[in-house]
């Protein structure tokens, strides 16, 4: 069978992609030139809301049998605790960070994407592509110096920061270096105050420590040094990580059996355009960003199954161009705000000057404490506030009848077969009963579940993407306006 989406890069966003695609039946292959997976532990949190899209794909359970869930995060400033931000009041199954070091996240997609009949070929190497206007030729390269000139329909780019399908589009990646060094280490620790497996930042007038835990006894600490005093960033040693801890933490903490030692800066850019003509990028291929919040590994695979459901219906002939064209408005949208985010994070936790620091822990106390505060910072954590209120695929609204608008989330229910579930990228009919509505399902099996589900309140109707968001809203038993909806999905 001819391949008809090529997948580059096969970490967790190009792992998400191609178990995506292969479970919607798209012939999907996936490369990468490293020769196995990641060791290192580096991104180390799944939120609440990845893993409800997860388990669409029935990877979340074990996702969290290989990871522990983290119910809160702690900030400390000026030794004293100023605040804690709880994940226990999250409106999802999934109320907590699940902490997961990256090489466990990607064995158990990897295991998964075996399953589905699909394996990662390693040690082979995208380096260059053409595209024309029905297909993509990439050129492959692997270990052994043989060539391979592959044609596929569509080629995505989940390649990283240094991505080849990003440099072969020729877009720009725009954005800034920070001026600053910081310090990685996964460590050992003894002593931890806080609960063992809840996060810990300290605000000190030195600068920000953070502590990430991984399991018990082992945690990331990650600290700022500064402007940056050499062309690169130093690789810390052990003694260094100590004395800050010393410093800036609450004292007592022991580290020891150093993991994974490393200094780096961050970056902060974002490709202008995900997609070109069949070429897309996703992940850090798309954009990258500080640290704060655990949301980039997060957004890349949200960027993943945001496009793939849309390639599974265009390859089985069941859309028109304009569905895949608003995978760049929607999850550009995204990006930008995952970065500003995180910057104004950053920007907080790394206050130099005293006053500044004086009004920060002043306003941080009062404003943490407020429970609608907390709430909205634990959400946004979660992502699950993400959404696309200006999408071009959003349809009609229905005022008046309650329930989510188009482009928001309809959260899942608890032992419900999740939306977009199973071997078809089908949307879910949320209806009453009637002969048109039954009427409609009938008419529909390649776009609707056979089944419909619940209203969110009986005078409307709700059609929901494969990927849980609002595409239109109804009145009770206008189902010509959901079968308008659909028909334009295919113009």
């Amino acid at each position: 069978m001819k391949t008809q989406v090529l997948v580059v890069g096969a970490g967790p966003v190009g792992l998400t992609m191609a178990i995506e695609l292969a479970r919607y039946g798209v012939a999907v292959r996936i490369v990468d030139k490293a020769a196995q997976r990641t060791d290192k532990s580096k991104a180390l949190v799944i939120w609440s809301r990845t893993l409800e899209l997860m388990d669409r794909a029935g990877c979340t359970p074990a996702l969290i049998a290989a990871g522990a869930p983290a119910l809160g995060a702690n900030i400390f400033a000026g030794g004293r605790p100023l605040a804690r931000v709880t994940f226990e009041g999250i409106e999802s199954a999934y109320a907590f960070a699940l902490m997961i070091p990256q090489s466990e996240t990607e064995r158990v997609l990897e295991t998964h994407l075996e399953r589905l009949g699909v394996r990662v070929e390693r040690s082979v190497e995208a380096t260059g592509f053409t595209q024309g206007p029905d297909d993509v030729d990439i050129t492959l390269r692997n270990d052994r110096g043989e060539a391979e000139t592959l044609t596929v329909d569509w080629l995505v780019g989940c390649d990283g920061a240094h991505s080849m399908v990003r440099h072969g589009l020729n877009t720009t990646f725009e954005g800034d270096t920070v001026p600053a060094d910081f310090l990685l280490a996964d460590v050992h620790l003894a002593g931890q105050p806080t609960p063992p497996m809840e996060l810990a930042i300290y605000w000190h007038a030195e600068g920000l420590i953070a502590i990430f835990p991984i399991t018990p006894g082992r945690a990331r600490v990650i600290a700022d040094l500064g402007p940056s005093a050499s062309p690169t960033p130093p690789t810390p040693t052990l003694e260094q990580i100590q004395a800050i801890l010393d410093r800036r933490g609450p004292g007592g903490i022991a580290a020891s059996d150093p993991v994974w030692l490393s200094g780096f800066r961050i970056n902060e850019r974002k490709v202008a355009h995900y997609s070109q003509g069949r070429v897309f990028v996703a992940g850090d291929a798309a954009h990258v960003h500080s640290p704060a919040g655990g949301q980039g590994m997060n957004t890349g695979m949200q960027d993943a199954i945001n496009l793939a459901w849309k390639l599974a219906l265009t390859c089985r002939g069941e859309a028109g161009p304009a569905l895949l064209e608003s995978y760049d408005p929607e999850r550009g949208a995204v990006g930008e705000k995952v970065i500003a985010d995180a910057r104004r994070m950053m920007q907080v936790a790394m206050l130099r000057n005293p006053a500044a620091q004086a009004a920060r822990n002043f306003a941080g106390h009062f404003l943490l404490g407020l429970p609608p505060v907390n709430e909205a910072m634990a959400r946004n954590f979660s992502e699950i506030t993400i959404g696309y209120p200006h999408s071009p695929l959003n349809g009609r609204d229905a005022p008046g009848i309650g329930g989510p608008a188009p482009g928001e989330r309809l959260a899942p229910v608890k032992g419900q077969t999740p939306v977009g579930a199973g071997a078809t990228p089908r949307f879910a009919l949320f209806a009453v009963p009637s002969e048109p509505v039954n009427a409609l399902l009938a008419r529909r099996p390649d776009l609707l579940e056979p089944a419909l589900r619940p209203p969110v309140t009986e005078m409307g109707m709700w059609l929901v993407r494969p990927d849980g968001y609002i595409a239109c809203v109804a009145r009770e038993g206008d189902a010509a306006a959901i079968e308008r909806y659909l028909e334009g999905l295919a113009a």
